[in-house]
C-alpha cells in the first residue's frame, strides 16, 4: 500500500485553448541559451486559462480574491463523480445526476465532476468551445446545502456558454465562498476510485479573481 499521485492539470503553452473571447496565450523568450547561456520565458495569458480556480471576486466586486482565501481551503477530501457517457451536448447537470454519490458528499468535501469532456481539448473545435455540459443553478443550490468546499469540472467553465447558463451556478456557489476548479484532467486510472485527496493551490496573485493551478489528486493503493 502507498500513495499514488495523479496530475489533473491541462498544459499551458503558446496559443493553447482558452475562453473563446479572451486574447490567446502568448509565450515569448526573454533569454535563450544560444545567446545568453540561460533560458527565461515570458507568458501573456488570462488567469482563467488551462486548469484554474475561480474565487468569489470573479463574479462579485466585493468578493474574496484568490489571495484572500486561506491556503488550507484549496485542498481537501474530494468525491469523484463519474458522468462519462451519461450527458448530451450542452446538457445541464442536475442533483439527480449525483444521486449515487449523495452519501459521499459531506460538509467541506470537494466535488469533482468528470463529464468526459476533457479529452476533447485536443480537437479544440466549436463543439469543445460551446457545447460542454455545465452545472445548473439547481445543482449549485444542492451543493450549497451540502456545504461543500469547492466544485471541479473538466470543461472550460462550471457554467455553460449560452445565455442564461453561465451565471447561475457561479453566482450561487461563489456567493457562498465555494470556489470553482475548471478544465480538470481526469486520468482513467484515477476514476477507479470514488474519492481522493485534492490539492489545487493558486498562485498568490493579489487582488485576482482566479489563478492557474497545478491540481493533484492523491489516493491510497
Amino acid at each position: 500500500m502507498g500513495k499514488i499521485f495523479y496530475d489533473l492539470s491541462q498544459p499551458v503553452y503558446h496559443n493553447c485553448p482558452g475562453w473563446p473571447t479572451y486574447k490567446m496565450t502568448a509565450v515569448t523568450y526573454e533569454a535563450i541559451y544560444t545567446n545568453d547561456l540561460f533560458n527565461a520565458e515570458r507568458i501573456d495569458l488570462n488567469v482563467h486559462t488551462g486548469t484554474h480556480v475561480d474565487a468569489p471576486f470573479h463574479f462579485f466586486p466585493y468578493g474574496k480574491t484568490v489571495d484572500q482565501i486561506p491556503v488550507e481551503r484549496w485542498q481537501g477530501d474530494a468525491v469523484l463523480v463519474d458522468l462519462r457517457n451519461k450527458l448530451k451536448l450542452h446538457q445541464g447537470i442536475l442533483p439527480g445526476d449525483l444521486a449515487g454519490y449523495d452519501d459521499l458528499i459531506k460538509e467541506d468535501t470537494i466535488v469533482l465532476l468528470n463529464t468526459g469532456w476533457g479529452p476533447k481539448r485536443v480537437k479544440w473545435d466549436l463543439e469543445y468551445e460551446h457545447e460542454w455540459p455545465y452545472v445548473t443553478g439547481l445543482l449549485a443550490e444542492y451543493l450549497v446545502r451540502k456545504k461543500v468546499r469547492g466544485v471541479g469540472i473538466d470543461t472550460l467553465s462550471i457554467g455553460g456558454w449560452y445565455e442564461g447558463t453561465g451565471r447561475p451556478c457561479h453566482e450561487i456557489l461563489l456567493s457562498h465562498e465555494i470556489w470553482a476548479l475548471e478544465e480538470v484532467v481526469f486520468p482513467d486510472e484515477l476514476m477507479k476510485h470514488k474519492t481522493c485527496y485534492l490539492s489545487a493551490y493558486p498562485l498568490k496573485l493579489q487582488g485576482f479573481s482566479g489563478s492557474m493551478v497545478r491540481a493533484v489528486a492523491v489516493v491510497e493503493e
